[in-house]
Order: structure tokens, then C-alpha cells, then sequence
């Protein structure tokens, strides 16, 4: 079983000692083990370029952050693959907005609540530009693009722009103090982070204003302040156990500044092999053949460079043409260098470059699929928890305090929207199967679209109710049509009634 038999060794010795040839037997397999260690952990001429550390995520991010940050940051400004790729991930993760519904099991509170937070949401942004949903949507592109997203709660005393006295703000990664560390009894300060003793988060220190900014003003602050972490909503993605995060493109850093470099260098190379160029040859006066002749233009200057169609002159009557070569492979090589990069954003090939010529429709869904799930993923298990339910307490706690609600502990039901249908015939008859079967509910398929059950079910009681005043026989309406589009009856017996002698079709 072991790949190790018992040897003659084992058996001579067994005859002496039992327990030493069970010894040797033993030593010998993990000789053996040892021989079949993991091939990537081998060490020799293949590997010998491969440096690796052992530090701990926070130690490589302590170092690397910054440089990441930046470097993320201007290819997304100027490189279009990432400027894509940032805002495919943030169109599917936040879209229209992550909406929340309050869920107490009161109709009336709910109501209550939700009206409150329609109010405040749409003037919540401490700067004036957006409502919730853009804050959302700003969040996640810097979580994305730069790694973390700092929101800080703004109690306000006079209520500006809401009963609800409330504000948020948006701080970029930058403003973290990451340069502070303090180590005392019951407190720790990493990377401008504070932690009690048993590891919990009690503070960040940041500055008030960007770092970065260089507006000459004397106003500017750059020195950190301490803010208690229960007024901080801190965004990123842990893929360690890790307190900061890193720009989600990391991986493809190096493959984006690669593949920049050389379409440029290609660029150079495709205007160079367009030059056609005459160059006039031949003789000397004296019948001579000239070894190093002189080139010049039709001006009689020397020439230093070549422009497409231009005729170049020696001391000669022949003239002869260059022939550039042609370079293959160019299509190729570029998509490959971007499914490196796709892969690299978690992006599908086809939303990173708008270019559907590599799938089919089979192979688009399934791809469509599987990057659904990881959108699935980092909405229930980072945005929401991270940042929308952050807000969201914060906004109860400060709308009770206010008077608006009754209650600062509210339960609340998040819906983020809904993916785009494929095929939006067949899967509309897959959901219409799966609730019938009894697999999912209304409730389920309603909410799964975005919707909110009673705001569906009242709209569509009020809109059944204006059309029967109307005296309006809709074919929507299952009361009086069947889904083939035949009239039902109250009466039984009559065409049309749907009965256990007469069944719908």
C-alpha cells in the first residue's frame, strides 16, 4: 500500500528482534515519504530564480499597498483593458444599487421604516453629489481599483438635508495613517490601525485631508486623527487572514504593462514596415562602383530617417525598392495576453474586450454562470456585511435617536439586482416550473428580480381593480384568461371553465 515491501533486512532481523525490523521498516518508509515530497516545493536548476517569503499578509501588504495602489491606478486611467474590466465589476456587483427592506413582521413599520430610509438614503452623501447607491457604487470601484474603502459615520447636529441626522463620507486608502505603530498594555497600533487585546478593532487613525493633494492651501491637515471604529465602515476583500486589502487586479499588473509596451512597440514596427522606400543606386562618374555611398533627399540634404513613399538618391541611375517583411501572429498573441489579464480581473474575456468572436452561446452562459456566482459571493459576503449593513445601523441608530423610527435595532432584507437574462424566455419558464413544483417560492422569485414582494402584490391589486372598473379584460389577467389565452368562466361548465371534466390545456 505504502510502496515499500518488507525487505530480506527485515525478514533476518526479524528473527533476532522482532521490534527492530519493525523499526527499520518504519525508518525506511519515511525515507520513502520524504523522496515523495510535493514536486513544487523541489529546489534545483529549474526553480532557482523562485524567491518566496514566508511573511504574513499584512507584512507583504505593509510593503507592497502603496506601490500597488498606484500603479492599479494609473492603468486604469490610461489603459482600457483595466478601465473595462474595473467597470464590468462594479456594473454587476452594485449596478442599480444593493436596496434594502425592513423585515420587523409589522406591515406598518415596515412601511414606516422604509419611507425613512427613501428619505435619508437619497441625500445621504456628506459632499452633496450622490444618494446611497452611488455611494455604494463609489465604494466598490475603490475597493476594486485601490484595494480599501474607509466610509466614516457624520453625525450631524442640524438636519440639513433629512429628519435623520446622519451623513456619510467617503475615504480613499490613503488616508490611512499607515505609517503609525504603537504597542502598549491592552493596545496595539499596526499600519495606523488600533486593536485591543484580544485583536478587535477599536480605532483608525487618518488623515483629514488626502496626503496626496498638493492644492496650496494653509488649511490642509497632515496630522492623523483618532476615530473610534464603530463610526468606521472599513471595505476590501480578505483573501488571507489580513486587515487591509490590495487592488483586485494585482495579478494582471505586470501582464497590462507588458502588453501596453509591446502594442506600442508593435505600433512602431507596423509604421516602419510601411515605409516604402526608392533608393537610387549605381555608379560613379569615373565607372567606379561607390562602397559607402551618401544618402540624400531630392533636396541634396543627407537624410537621417524614413517617411512612407519617399525617394532616396546616391551617386547611381538605378533605383530599387525595400520589400518589409510582414509579421504574423499579432491577433494571437494579443488574446492571449488578455485572458491572462481576464482571468487575472475575474472578468470573462468576452465583458473585458467586448469581443464575442471566442464563445458561443453555450460556452457564454457557462462562463456568465460562473462569474455570476463570484458577484453572488462578494456581495453577500463583503459589500453587504462590510458596508451596507454598516450603514444601515447607523442610519437606525440615528433615526431612532431622531424620533423617526420607534426602534434602533431594525431587521433588514437586502436585494441587489438582478442579472440580465440570456435567454429570458427559458428561464422565465424555468422559474415558472420551479414554483409550481413547489422548488421556490413567489416570494423567492420576486426578490430574486429585484422586486419587493407587497410593493408587487399592491401595485398589481390596484391595477386588476382599475381594470375591472374599466370593464377590461386583460390577457395578463389569470382571473379571466388562461396562459394559453382562453376565457374562464365563474359559472361551471360553461367554455371555457377550467374544471377536472374540462381541464385547461
Amino acid at each position: 500500500m505504502n510502496g515499500v515491501a518488507w525487505g530480506w533486512q527485515e525478514r533476518v532481523l526479524e528473527v533476532f528482534s522482532a521490534r527492530a525490523a519493525r523499526q527499520r521498516y518504519t525508518s525506511r518508509i519515511a525515507n520513502f515519504n520524504l523522496r515523495r515530497a510535493y514536486d513544487g516545493a523541489a529546489k534545483g536548476r529549474l526553480s532557482d530564480g523562485w524567491r518566496t517569503a514566508s511573511t504574513s499578509a499584512d507584512a507583504e501588504v505593509r510593503v507592497a499597498g502603496g506601490l500597488l495602489r498606484d500603479r492599479m491606478r494609473d492603468l486604469v486611467r490610461n489603459n482600457a483593458l483595466a478601465a473595462q474590466a474595473v467597470q464590468v465589476l462594479v456594473n454587476n456587483i452594485v449596478g442599480t444599487g444593493i436596496r434594502p427592506r425592513a423585515r420587523t413582521g409589522n406591515e406598518a413599520t415596515n412601511k414606516a421604516v422604509d419611507a425613512a430610509w427613501a428619505a435619508w438614503s437619497a441625500r445621504c452623501d456628506a459632499h452633496g453629489h450622490t444618494d446611497f447607491h452611488g455611494l455604494t457604487g463609489l465604494a466598490v470601484r475603490e475597493m476594486i481599483e485601490g484595494g480599501d474603502l474607509f466610509a466614516l459615520r457624520r453625525p450631524r447636529r442640524t438636519r440639513r438635508t433629512s429628519p435623520v441626522p446622519l451623513e456619510i463620507e467617503l475615504f480613499e486608502a490613503d488616508h490611512l495613517d499607515a505609517a503609525r505603530f504603537d504597542d502598549k498594555p491592552g493596545t496595539r497600533i499596526t499600519s495606523g490601525i488600533e486593536y485591543d487585546s484580544v485583536g478587535r478593532r477599536t480605532a483608525f487613525y487618518m488623515f483629514p485631508d488626502h496626503p496626496g493633494d498638493n492644492t496650496p492651501t494653509f488649511g490642509r491637515r497632515f496630522e492623523s486623527v483618532r476615530i473610534p471604529a464603530a463610526n468606521v465602515a472599513h471595505l476590501f476583500e480578505r483573501q488571507r487572514v489580513q486587515s487591509r486589502g490590495v487592488p483586485w487586479g494585482t495579478p494582471a499588473i505586470r501582464a497590462l504593462q507588458d502588453l501596453g509596451d509591446w502594442q506600442v512597440a508593435e505600433m512602431v514596427r507596423k509604421k516602419t514596415e510601411a515605409c516604402m522606400v526608392g533608393v537610387v543606386i549605381g555608379e560613379e562618374g569615373d565607372g567606379t562602383a561607390n562602397i559607402t555611398p551618401e544618402m540624400k533627399d531630392a533636396n541634396n540634404d543627407p537624410l537621417e530617417s524614413f517617411r512612407p513613399g519617399m525617394i532616396a538618391y546616391t551617386n547611381g541611375r538605378d533605383i530599387k525598392f525595400n520589400t518589409p517583411a510582414h509579421a504574423g501572429g499579432v491577433r494571437e498573441w494579443n488574446i492571449t495576453q488578455m485572458l491572462i489579464i481576464s482571468a487575472g480581473f475575474r472578468v470573462p474575456y468576452a465583458l473585458m474586450t467586448n469581443d464575442m468572436s471566442q464563445a458561443n452561446f453555450s460556452s457564454n452562459r457557462a462562463g456568465l454562470n460562473e462569474f455570476r456566482r463570484m458577484v453572488e459571493m462578494v456581495q453577500w459576503t463583503i459589500v453587504i456585511p462590510m458596508f451596507c449593513q454598516r450603514i444601515w445601523d447607523w442610519f437606525c441608530d440615528a433615526a431612532w435617536t431622531a424620533g423617526v423610527i420607534d426602534s434602533p435595532d431594525i431587521p433588514v432584507e437586502w436585494a441587489p439586482p438582478r442579472f440580465e437574462s440570456v435567454n429570458p424566455w427559458q428561464d422565465a419558464q424555468t422559474d415558472l416550473l420551479e414554483t409550481r413544483a413547489g422548488f421556490a417560492s413567489l416570494p423567492q422569485q420576486i426578490g430574486k428580480r429585484g422586486w419587493d414582494l407587497d410593493t408587487l402584490l399592491a401595485e398589481q391589486a390596484q391595477a386588476l381593480e382599475k381594470a375591472d372598473n374599466l370593464k377590461l379584460v386583460l390577457d395578463s389577467d389569470p382571473r379571466k384568461v388562461t396562459r394559453v389565452g382562453q376565457a374562464q368562466s365563474s359559472s361551471p361548465g360553461e367554455a371555457g371553465t377550467t374544471t377536472p371534466d374540462n381541464p385547461a390545456p
